[in-house]
């Protein structure tokens, strides 16, 4: 059943890095080409959403990445995904970034500079690290019942 859920939430994962972190890193390169970023731009309180979203994702991916009782599938499925589309960018440019949904909106700006700029490959490379760990893939009771195995007190108490 869990991994049931880390499949889902890997769809979540997947939604978040393309709107919360597409939508950050547009806003941070439109604010870039207006005016340039000076630190008086970092007291509105408006410019630093984009920061909390970037945040945001990385925060929910952080926690995902760290917490053993999810399933690996949550962050391992969006990080193949993203290997994978760096991959097609890399063999085939701009027929790779053509794939991207919601093309003319801004979180697929954003998406697309993160793309072609090669950052979500090194994130989907940290993000299908749990693939690899098998304790990830054992859910909380398997661990119980062979510590409850390896350790039983009952027979020697008894004369």
């Amino acid at each position: 059943m869990r991994h049931v859920i880390g499949f889902f939430l890997a769809l979540a994962v997947a939604a978040g890095v393309f709107f919360g972190a597409g939508w950050g890193v547009w806003r941070f390169q439109a604010m870039q080409a207006g005016n340039g970023l000076s630190p008086s731009d970092w007291a509105n309180t408006h410019n630093l959403l984009p920061l909390a979203a970037l945040l945001g994702t990385g925060l929910v991916i952080g926690i995902l990445f760290a917490v053993r009782a999810v399933s690996a599938l949550a962050v391992g499925l969006p990080g193949l995904a993203l290997i994978g589309w760096s991959a097609l960018v890399l063999l085939r440019g701009h027929q790779g970034l053509t794939y991207i949904p919601m093309s003319s909106s801004h979180y697929a700006a954003g998406f697309t500079v993160m793309l072609s700029s090669g950052v979500l490959l090194l994130l989907g490379a940290a993000m299908i690290i749990p693939l690899f760990m098998p304790s990830r893939w054992r859910g909380r009771e398997a661990e119980v019942e062979a510590f409850d195995e390896e350790f039983s007190t009952a027979s020697s108490l008894v004369p």
